[in-house]
């Protein structure tokens, strides 16, 4: 079982379609594997066409923008790159910082901008190339080299009867680091044990005794960056185990890619281990059944006590609509 958000961001719902409608509607397929010749299959491959070269994109992250005309209607998904980086290219399951705009095909108008959501300074956000939840950025920035900008124009049809068409315009700037890069800290007695592997992934040993009967938190790592807050989408990986059996159950690790949920959807000792917290931390985290799915009649974790792993590597403050 995957620990999945129960609320979505408003650009998972653009997200929802973009493979679907590029790849003949069927599930979306795993990181793509390198082919004979070294080079890596796209899982969307979207082309230019006359509405994505229509596209006006100024500027470069983290001030990215578009004029786009009203009344964009392509037949299929099209992207256009309206400028290519000089970096490695990018896959399915990577994770970058950059910045995004999605615009209404059919006014022009700005919908959501990542010039609202950065957390820090830098004014860039976290950008997950994860085809089950964002697959837009692997529509718009697969397959092309990191630094590079991409115009993707998506029919209203993806949508449903009756939508109207969307622009997202997007740019990855650098890769973020897959695991937490924060200071040691001291372990916890009574806590689980945590060994990490040579890449980061974490083994947890359950202690003997009793489960805690309240959520459990400790610091393994303390990161430098900006502060999760309520609400916010953390980009994260993570293991949990049951602490019935030590057996784990979900791991971001084992995917091979990073994860991302808004604090506010998922269960509650979860989102106690990411709230407060700083990038770049690593979170030991207890949560007893109250705290968690509690008897929920069906559930592979019905009265379960779990124990997670969190490792922060990037946060996106809550989308703020546009005005207008």
């Amino acid at each position: 079982m995957r620990l999945r958000p129960l609320a979505a961001l408003s650009v998972v719902a653009v997200s929802a379609l973009a493979l679907a409608g590029c790849a003949g509607g069927g599930e979306p397929t795993e990181t793509p594997s390198p082919d004979a010749s070294g080079s890596s299959q796209c899982l969307v491959d979207a082309q230019p066409g006359e509405s994505s070269n229509s596209i006006e994109v100024e500027g470069s992250a983290p001030d990215l923008t578009a004029t786009v005309t009203p009344g964009i209607e392509p037949a299929d998904i099209e992207r256009t790159v309206t400028a290519e980086g000089d970096g490695e290219e990018l896959v399915a399951g990577d994770l970058v910082s950059g910045a995004y705009a999605i615009y209404d095909g059919a006014t022009g108008e700005l919908l959501e901008s990542s010039a609202t959501t950065s957390a820090d300074d830098s004014g860039l956000v976290p950008i997950l190339l994860d085809p089950q939840q964002y697959s837009v950025f692997v529509a718009a920035l697969e397959c092309a080299p990191l630094g590079s900008t991409a115009a993707l124009a998506i029919p209203g049809s993806a949508f449903g009867e009756g939508r109207t068409s969307v622009v997202v315009v997007a740019e990855g700037v650098e890769k973020l680091d897959t695991r937490a890069t924060g200071k040691d800290q001291e372990p916890v007695d009574g806590m689980p044990a945590v060994e990490l592997a040579e890449d980061g992934a974490p083994t947890i040993t359950i202690p003997e005794g009793d489960a805690p009967t309240e959520v459990q938190l400790a610091n393994l790592k303390t990161g430098d960056g900006a502060t999760v807050g309520a609400g916010d989408t953390a980009f994260v990986q993570y293991t949990g185990v049951k602490w019935s059996d030590g057996t784990v159950f979900d791991s971001s690790w084992d995917r091979g890619q990073p994860a991302a949920f808004p604090t506010n959807g998922v269960v509650a000792g979860f989102q106690q281990a990411l709230e407060g917290q700083q990038v770049g931390s690593q979170v030991l985290v207890v949560i007893p059944p109250a705290a968690g799915y509690g008897a929920q009649e069906g559930s592979e974790l019905q009265n379960e006590t779990l124990v997670f792993v969190v490792d922060i590597l990037g946060v996106q403050r809550t989308p703020v609509p546009a005005a207008g």
